[in-house]
């Protein structure tokens, strides 16, 4: 799904993006949507869901396209029931995802959802021992990633005052 007023005017543009990105033409040709892997290719598998419902139509700071009552998380869950997704690092921008440290030595909190304990202790281990997390928190279920999708009305907010992608939530307990 594409977030446009004019799809055919924002596949014929040839420019690059207002971030210096290719033309969103030559987006789908590089990038296969989920849909696309197919139920067979992701039976069983664990997806982990780092997406986020930004709906920029409107200009900055982006609106949420799914909110309330439903989550990106859960509509992936649906449409691939036989797949174990896992919902994490939505909440940090990609430096911050892989080097947790880049942020107060790492001393802050990532969030995982999703109705397999299995597949969430795994996704768990990626964090902690594959990108050094040390704080997750696991919120429950699917429908909990809701939470974790509605902190980004915060958190490109706080981007906007701290004028930098480089800091992250810390929970206290």
């Amino acid at each position: 799904m594409v977030g446009t007023r004019d799809p055919a005017e924002t596949l014929s543009r040839q420019e690059p993006g207002g971030f210096g990105n290719p033309p969103f033409a030559a987006w789908p040709a590089e990038h296969l949507a989920v849909r696309l892997a197919g139920q067979a290719n992701l039976d069983g598998k664990v997806l982990v869901d780092v997406s986020n419902p930004l709906d920029f139509s409107q200009g900055m700071p982006p609106s949420l396209s799914v909110v309330n009552t439903d989550c990106l998380g859960e509509c992936i869950q649906r449409e691939f029931p036989t797949t174990r997704v896992v919902k994490t690092l939505n909440t940090v921008n990609a430096s911050v995802m892989v080097n947790p440290g880049l942020v107060g030595g790492g001393d802050h909190t990532i969030f995982v959802s999703g109705n397999h304990p299995e597949a969430k202790a795994l996704v768990t281990g990626l964090l902690t021992e594959g990108l050094g997390w040390r704080d997750v928190l696991d919120l429950g279920d699917i429908t909990t990633a809701r939470g974790a999708e509605m902190l980004m009305a915060l958190w490109l907010r706080l981007m906007g005052s701290l004028r930098t992608p480089m800091f992250n939530f810390k929970v206290v307990r």
